[in-house]
């Protein structure tokens, strides 16, 4: 079963849905405008419940099929919010929001549910039920565990769930997936160092935080190469170095590092955080400074299962022909909150040669939506079929 007759012929509207989403970016939670565009759909398609509210501003639709014999239920899931980026596309429908872009493909994964939800409702050829999910809060906010931490997979009887992300670099409507860790834990330090400053000229009667600000960033990258096992996926950054004085002919006073260290199993996460303060005391002991370590534990890894995970790439190869085996991903993702409650799966859906994501060119390519909408609704179809 290739792509559904049904959906190309709803790729204009769907096009429509989604262009009006990117002009309209909204980020984190603060997606108010976007979560009453889907339940007006939702409603619109005959949607037998909407619910508004959950997670704070998620959207949540239920389906039944013609049928509920097996007492089934599939969620589907797909995020909502944009990122704090100034667009540079130059497109006709690009942001009327300063400072906020869809970066990432979310408004091609809102329209795709949403293209989704509307064939399910007008052919209800299932046994079962649907619940679409339609998320805030994925850049950073954690807006699916909010989802969870309000009873949705309770409350909604959900069994399994099942998510996709767009994919720059692969060809357009192409599918890859794998079980297991595919996305990487996230986490967040903050380290505040601070030294006795002085004037440059007389480095001696000063303890320069500076030079053990940049010390810390060359010692923490031991914990890659010589504290993880060789075969273990991990990666500690240092992205911002900010100094409590400017000026050329200053030591400064206090120094904050601050990073990000992404992971594939808990015994490297655990390690990386012990690691890190372990050489922050040291360092600063060495030197004769002080440092506060602030070590923030974000997204989980995101794992998929494995029964589903198959299920997910026969489904996907039916709809494309094929499904290729994704790479692991050391960037997060909060579809693994969903995927700790539930069994399930995450897949990637081509985008074709475009920039990547979170660049202020990039952009989700239409032509994927009918792929994209083909393999949630035979998601249902299959693994629910009509009694």
């Amino acid at each position: 079963m290739p792509i559904k007759n049904r959906f190309a012929e709803l790729l204009p509207e769907i096009t429509e849905w989604r262009r009006d989403l990117h002009e309209h970016p909204e980020i984190l939670f603060e997606t108010h405008r976007t979560a009453g565009v889907v339940a007006e759909k939702l409603r619109a398609f005959g949607c037998d419940e909407v619910v508004e509210g959950i997670g704070r501003t998620g959207v949540v639709g239920v389906i039944k099929g013609k049928t509920d014999s097996a007492g089934k239920v599939i969620g589907l899931r797909a995020d909502m919010d944009a990122l704090p980026i100034l667009e540079d596309t130059g497109l006709d429908y690009a942001s009327k929001t300063p400072g906020a872009m869809h970066a990432c493909g979310h408004d091609g994964h809102t329209a795709m549910l949403l293209g989704a939800a509307k064939y399910l409702s007008e052919t209800r050829n299932f046994d079962g039920t649907v619940v679409v999910i339609f998320q805030p809060a994925e850049e950073g906010g954690g807006g699916g565990r909010e989802m969870c931490e309000d009873g949705m997979m309770d409350r909604w009887n959900i069994q399994e769930v099942y998510g996709m992300h767009n994919w720059p670099g692969r060809p357009v409507g192409s599918f890859a997936i794998r079980p297991g860790a595919f996305f990487a834990a996230t986490d967040q330090f903050d380290i505040a160092l601070e030294g006795k400053g002085g004037h440059a000229a007389k480095p001696q009667e000063t303890v320069d935080t500076t030079v053990m600000a940049a010390q810390l960033v060359l010692a923490m990258q031991i914990i890659v190469s010589r504290n993880a096992d060789p075969v273990q996926q991990i990666v500690v950054s240092v992205t911002a170095f900010t100094t409590s004085s400017t000026a050329f002919n200053v030591i400064p006073q206090k120094v904050h590092l601050k990073g990000t260290v992404r992971t594939m199993s808990p015994e490297m996460r655990d390690l990386a955080e012990k690691r890190i303060r372990e050489i922050v005391a040291g360092i600063t002991a060495t030197f004769g400074g002080t440092g506060e370590v602030t070590y923030h534990r974000g997204y989980p890894v995101m794992v998929n299962h494995e029964e589903q995970t198959e299920f997910a790439a026969e489904v996907a190869r039916a709809v494309s022909g094929g499904c290729d085996e994704a790479p692991l991903v050391m960037g997060g993702e909060d579809f693994a909150f969903m995927l700790e409650e539930r069994p399930g799966a995450y897949i990637l859906v081509g985008n074709g040669d475009t920039a990547s994501v979170h660049h202020p060119k990039y952009n989700f390519t239409d032509e994927a939506i009918p792929a994209g909408c083909s393999w949630w609704a035979e998601i249902v179809e299959r693994r629910m079929p009509a009694a």
